[in-house]
């Protein structure tokens, strides 16, 4: 009986079918996050610690979590901003000479394999775009700072009109080699979980902020990566979630 694709990715990626990976090769490593050339615009996010202490039940946190899609036209503070991307992959500590990070949130192996990319529509102090964060620096890269851009990532999104209508759309990129140097074809597995842990982290966040957030994983590949200016097969969207004020 034929499987299905799915059942052929889960049978190939199970141990016994794996070869060796470039780890085992003694193939150096990735880099811990993908390399700006130095011309673009770095942008300075303050440091998260200087949001003012909030106090919420974490039961409540748990119970009230839910996927909102709609928000107010109110923008985010910068600072409010750079919360949620320290609480969704924020760098406590760089291991063993570049060799790995300690993050915010799990990761297999500690691999971190996501670059964070954020469509800005409505957060005080940015000009709507896109733009990349670098997270062993915190701060932000200009990406892409062209009026439509919005319009086409929302189109790429099968049109959900919420992604512009937020106040930051939250969108994460495997570099892939990131994680397969360790693991192998098994590591796509490994993406998946990732990128759930990243996207709780982000909802939960939002909530002590007075925000609502929505996972997205309805697109277009081709098109989404393809507007943002990645190749589709070392480097693909793999989640989305948009972020506003309730």
């Amino acid at each position: 009986m034929t499987k299905s694709i799915g059942q052929e990715f889960m049978v190939k990626t199970r141990y016994q079918n794996l070869k060796d990976t470039d780890q085992e090769l003694g193939i150096p490593q990735p880099t811990l996050e993908a390399h700006y050339n130095g011309v673009e615009t770095v942008i300075d996010l303050p440091m998260p610690e200087e949001i003012p202490e909030i106090t919420i039940d974490f039961m409540a946190a748990i119970e009230l979590r839910v996927s909102v899609r709609d928000y107010q036209q109110t923008p985010i503070s910068l600072l409010e901003l750079s919360y949620l991307l320290w609480c969704t992959q924020g760098v406590k500590q760089v291991l063993g000479n570049q060799k790995a990070t300690l993050r915010t949130v799990p990761s297999a192996g500690a691999r971190h394999a996501f670059e964070t990319y954020l469509l800005i529509n409505r957060v005080e102090g940015l000009q709507p775009g896109l733009y990349r964060f670098l997270a062993l620096e915190h701060k932000l890269v200009v990406v892409n700072s062209d009026e439509h851009i919005s319009e086409e990532i929302t189109n790429a999104c099968e049109g959900q009109k919420f992604v512009m209508q937020s106040a930051v759309t939250f969108l994460w990129a495997a570099d892939v080699k990131r994680m397969t140097w360790r693991y192998g074809e098994r590591g796509y597995r490994y993406l998946h979980l990732d990128a759930g842990h990243i996207c709780q982290n982000l909802y939960l966040a939002a909530q002590v902020i007075g925000c609502g957030a929505c996972g997205i994983a309805a697109f277009n590949d081709e098109s989404l990566n393809q507007v943002m200016g990645i190749d589709g097969e070392e480097h693909f969207v793999v989640y989305l979630a948009t972020v506003g004020k309730r």
